[in-house]
C-alpha cells in the first residue's frame, strides 16, 4: 500500500468526522490503561487479598474495563454528534452533547459493575462542583499543558464558596460512614475503615506504628 495514499486519505476533510470517531475510541482506551493500571495496583498492594496471580488477575481485569469503556464511550459519543449534526443539515445544537452523553452513558455505563461506579462517581462529582461560583481567574497551566493553547480555560472555584463545599462534603460523608455506611462506595468504604476504625485497634506496640494489623 502506497503511504502516500494513506497520508492523503487521513488528512482528508471529507473523512475528518469519521476517523476522529477511531482517534477519539484510540486516546479513550489508552486513557483508560493510564488511569487504571496504576491505580488497580496501588489498590491491591493496599488491600487485595489473595496470591500474587489473583491480584494480577484483578488490575488486568478491572485496566480491561476501564479502558474498553472509555474507547466505546468515546467513540458512541462522537458518532451520536455526527449522526445529530447530519439529521439536521449539518448544524450542530447545543443539546447535542447532553443527548449523546445520556445515551452513551446508559448504554456503556449504566451496568453497575465496580470500575462504572468508580467512573461515574468521580463524573458526578465534577458536576456538582461545576455549580459552584468561580473564581475570577483561570488555573495557570504550563506551555506544554492542552490547556495553554485551548479556547476556553478552567476557571477554579471561589475559594470561600469551595470552603463551604469541603465542609459540608466532608461532615456528610462522616455521618453517613457512621450511620449509613452501607450507601458508602466501597473503595470509599475500605479507605475510611482503614483511616478511622482500624486506627482504633492494636495489639501491640508494632501494630500501632508498623502494621496495621
Amino acid at each position: 500500500m502506497d503511504l502516500s495514499n494513506v497520508e492523503n486519505f487521513v488528512l482528508n476533510p471529507a473523512f475528518h468526522d469519521y476517523l476522529a470517531i477511531l482517534k477519539g475510541a484510540r486516546n479513550g482506551f489508552v486513557y483508560g490503561v493510564k488511569v487504571r493500571f496504576p491505580h488497580a495496583l496501588v489498590m491491591s498492594i493496599l488491600f487485595g487479598r489473595g496470591d500474587m496471580k489473583t491480584r494480577l488477575k484483578v488490575i488486568f481485569r478491572a485496566t480491561k474495563q476501564h479502558a474498553f469503556n472509555l474507547a466505546k464511550f468515546v467513540s458512541l459519543y462522537k458518532t451520536l454528534l455526527l449522526l445529530q449534526k447530519k439529521v439536521n443539515g449539518g448544524k450542530e445544537r447545543s443539546a447535542d452533547t447532553f443527548i449523546a452523553g445520556l445515551i452513551g452513558g446508559f448504554l456503556v455505563f449504566g451496568e453497575r459493575t465496580a470500575v462504572n461506579e468508580q467512573i461515574v462517581l468521580y463524573v458526578i462529582a465534577r458536576v456538582v462542583a461545576s455549580f459552584v461560583p468561580r473564581a475570577g481567574s483561570p488555573y495557570s497551566a504550563s506551555p506544554q499543558s492542552p490547556r495553554a493553547t485551548s479556547p476556553v480555560k478552567p476557571v477554579p472555584p471561589n475559594s470561600q464558596y469551595f470552603a463551604v463545599l469541603a465542609a459540608v462534603s466532608w461532615g456528610a460523608v462522616m455521618w453517613l460512614f457512621k450511620e449509613r455506611g452501607e450507601t458508602i462506595q466501597p473503595g470509599m468504604f475500605n479507605s475510611m475503615t482503614y483511616l478511622y476504625r482500624d486506627s482504633e485497634v492494636w495489639k501491640n506496640l508494632k501494630t500501632v506504628l508498623w502494621h496495621n494489623t
